[in-house]
Parts: structure tokens; sequence; C-alpha cells
């Protein structure tokens, strides 16, 4: 049983919800380009509807919409460097098993250089100079047509069906930190491995790889955090959270703000409603940029009245909710602190609402919360490991 195992790939599970998804995309896909080809041709033409690579296009397209060798570049890019090889091979030499040979392996190494790898694109070539006279007739035509029809209807059939079906297509890199005004790494970056370590590792691997170099480092990420999270315990935000939280009206004057700031020597409001539900924050940074500072206090100057006015359609009245950030980024009681330590570094937020699942407010968690909790936990780890027999 080990030896036929090893045949199988190590691929992770799929959902049959996303394997129903990814047929049912793959029929709507060939169906609607073999329509709209044959619409275009007419009954009585000679020249091909549908080539068959369009067949392990769709497997890609629609299947594994994330690989790189899925992209609108890699199909649209591929098709055509391997249909101008194919057909100039095809032309150039006479013999079908040497030129068949010769034009995959051009095609491979243009397609390599040109940052379009699509494998379906090998069987373009190959039909190119083993088609027969049909496709031989067509000469530098078959690019066009059926190549770059069928390729551009595909990829704009997988670019609706994909974004329809909840997928990001042409697909972005998972959860990338957000840019830095500095040249320091964000903290996230500068724990664990560097961009510069994966880089090297990939460049010793020396090989394809069919997954994203971005998704790739995001998925190492975060699988620190969870390793983190396994030998970190179970502590959670509403461990270490403060539960007596000042929090401040929308409709309070920004001077309001300003007073409950300065008397209780914090950096941030919670905005909640009469129900403490929590609809925005207000930091010592909303309070400096967003008001003009005048003799008797913050006030909107002309330009953020006119930006807030076009935005809701109605005239601001220089409240909190003028200037508060919203929607506010949130976590629950039950985070656990490694998720945090990520979701901070990653923000660079300092302070976090915590709120229940009915959107109330249950207390707020700063960064200086989390150091302390942190250093707390190392110190408990340090005591067990000496109290352990040596």
């Amino acid at each position: 049983m080990s030896v036929f195992a090893s045949f199988l790939p190590s691929s992770p599970p799929v959902s049959v919800k996303e394997r129903l998804r990814s047929a049912f995309g793959a029929l709507i896909g060939i169906l609607l380009t073999g329509i709209v080809c044959r619409l275009a041709l007419g009954p009585g033409s000679a020249l091909p509807v549908l080539i068959a690579p369009m067949g392990a296009s769709a497997v890609l397209l629609f299947a594994v919409p994330a690989s790189p060798l899925a992209q609108p570049w890699s199909i649209i890019g591929g098709n055509l460097v391997s249909s101008l090889v194919g057909v100039s091979v095809a032309l150039l030499v006479p013999d079908p098993f040497v030129g068949a040979a010769l034009a995959i392996g051009i095609a491979i190494a243009l397609m390599m250089g040109l940052r379009c790898l699509h494998p379906p694109s090998g069987a373009v070539a190959l039909t190119a100079v083993l088609g027969g006279p049909g496709i031989h007739t067509l000469g530098y035509g078959f690019v066009l047509w059926p190549v770059m029809a069928n390729s551009l209807l595909m990829v704009i059939v997988a670019i609706v069906f994909n974004r329809m079906a909840g997928r990001t297509y042409p697909h972005r890199p998972l959860a990338a930190v957000p840019s830095r005004q500095t040249a320091d790494k964000s903290p996230a970056a500068r724990v664990g491995f560097t961009s510069e370590d994966l880089d090297a590792v990939l460049a010793e691997y020396d090989q394809l790889l069919d997954v994203d170099r971005g998704d790739l480092e995001t998925i190492l990420r975060q699988a620190e955090i969870r390793s983190y999270r396994r030998r970190s315990g179970q502590m959670s935000c509403a461990s270490i959270m403060s539960r007596d939280v000042v929090a401040i009206a929308p409709d309070a004057p920004m001077a309001e703000a300003l007073e409950l700031l300065r008397s209780h020597h914090i950096k941030s409001l919670p905005v909640t409603t009469e129900d403490a539900r929590v609809v925005g924050i207000v930091t010592q940074t909303d309070l400096l940029d967003k008001p003009t500072w005048g003799p008797r206090g913050p006030r909107l100057g002309v330009g953020r009245r006119l930006q807030l006015t076009l935005n809701r359609m109605r005239a601001p009245n220089g409240s909190i909710e003028d200037i508060m950030t919203s929607p506010v980024r949130t976590v629950s009681p039950d985070t656990p602190l490694a998720d945090l330590v990520r979701f901070m570094a990653a923000t660079g937020l300092h302070h976090l609402p915590v709120v229940e699942p009915d959107g109330r407010l249950a207390g707020i968690v700063s960064q200086s919360d989390l150091i302390v909790a942190l250093l707390a936990e190392s110190d408990r780890r340090a005591e067990a490991a000496d109290a352990q027999p040596r």
C-alpha cells in the first residue's frame, strides 16, 4: 500500500463545495467559449471552433485559479508564444517528430523567460506541428484563430465566474502586510525568517513551484504564528484586556474627547452608541490630524467639512463622529494572544477594542497590555523550566 501511496500527490484536502465550484466553472468556461466562437464563425466555416488544449486551461483557470500558471498573462502569453513557435517550426522542419520536440522545448524556454508558463500551451505548440493539413493551411492565422480567440474568451469567463464565486482572480497574494513609510521592515517581518531568507532558499531550491511567492511567505508566517500559539498556552484577549473602559458618544464634541484623554492619561477612546455598540475609535492622532486647532480648541476646517459633506451628503456638526476612525478594527475576548501579536504587528495599531459577538464593547487591549502579558508568560516558562529536575 505504501508503494502505491507514494504515487499520490500530497495535496491539501478540498471541500465538496470547492470541487463542485471548480467543475461547474470549467463547464461554463468551455461552453461559453465554444458558443461564442461558433456564433462568430457561422455554421459553414471550416475553421476550428475550439482546440483541445483549452480543456487543460479550464482545469487551471477554474480548479486552481490561485496558481501562477493560471493567471491571465500565463494563458494569453503562453498560448501566443507557443502557437507562434509551433507554426514557425512546422514551416521550417519537415520531420513532424523532430519539429514537435523542437516546438515544445523552445516554447517552454520562452515561456519561462517571459514569465508566462502555462502547461496547456505545450499542447498548443504540439497542435500547430501535428494538427494535420487543416491546421497547417491556416499558417500564422492559427495564432489569431482559434488560439487567441479561445484564450481571450476563456480568460474573460474565468474573471467573471471566479469573482462571482467569491474568489480573487486575477490572483493577489494573501494578506499582504501594509506598506510602511520608513525604511525599516514591519514588526511582523523582523521575527522568524526574513523575506531575504525565503528568496535565498528558493534560489537554492532552483525549481519552479506552483504557488505564488507572496502566498508562500504568508503561509509560512501563519504557520509560525500557529506554532507560537501552540507553545504559548491558551491566553486570550479576555485575560489581559482592560475592562473599565472610558468611551465617548459619536455626537460628543471634540473638546470632550481631548479632556477625557488628558484626564485619564490614555491615548484612545472607543466610540460607542447608547447600547455600548462600538461604531468607531478616536485617538490622539485623529485629534491632531483631522481638525484645525485654534485658541478655542479643535474645530473642523473647510476642507474637512467639504470632504465629509460629499461623503455623507449632509453637513458635519463638529462632533466626534466627524473625526473618528470608522469602521474600527476589533478583536473578540477569545482571540488568542498569538493572533493579537500578529494582528498588531501587521497593522501597526496600538489599541484595539474588544467586542462581544453582538458588537457590544467588552474592553480594550493595548500594546502595553500585550507586552506585560508576554513578559509574564516568558517568566512563567523560565520558572517552570528551572523547576524541572536536571
